[in-house]
């Protein structure tokens, strides 16, 4: 099956402030885009592996989020827990565009590889 990607714009970079984070509803679900103090941004799922918890609610600090629930450390790039705990997030690619604005890749399968299956 083919996918189909396209940058669609979610907000601006000042919509989020240093070292927090703002969700996006998408149709692969809540994502959560993260800012860094030196204005990197990184998108993963709002979901912590562990029990769920809210990563949007977590503390960055660095290229790390730390979940509010139970203190996993949890890197924005890869999205792996960092150990001594295991497992991972899904990461979004993100990317600051024109004038700030933020954009989001999305993949979906293409109309024309559905209609064939």
């Amino acid at each position: 099956m083919s996918t189909v990607s396209d940058w669609v714009a979610i907000g601006r970079l000042d919509d989020i402030p240093r070292r927090g984070a703002r969700c996006v509803n998408s149709p692969l679900g809540r994502i959560a885009v993260f800012r860094t103090m030196d204005d990197k941004v990184f998108a993963t799922e709002d979901r912590c592996p562990h029990k769920g918890g809210p990563l949007s609610q977590g503390i960055v600090h660095g290229g790390s989020v730390t979940c509010p629930l139970h203190n996993q450390v949890i890197a924005l790039d890869t999205g792996l827990v960092q150990g001594p705990d295991e497992g991972q997030v899904r990461t979004f690619p993100v990317r600051v565009g024109a004038e700030g604005a933020l954009e989001l890749l999305i993949e979906r399968a293409s109309a024309y590889a559905m209609a064939a299956e």
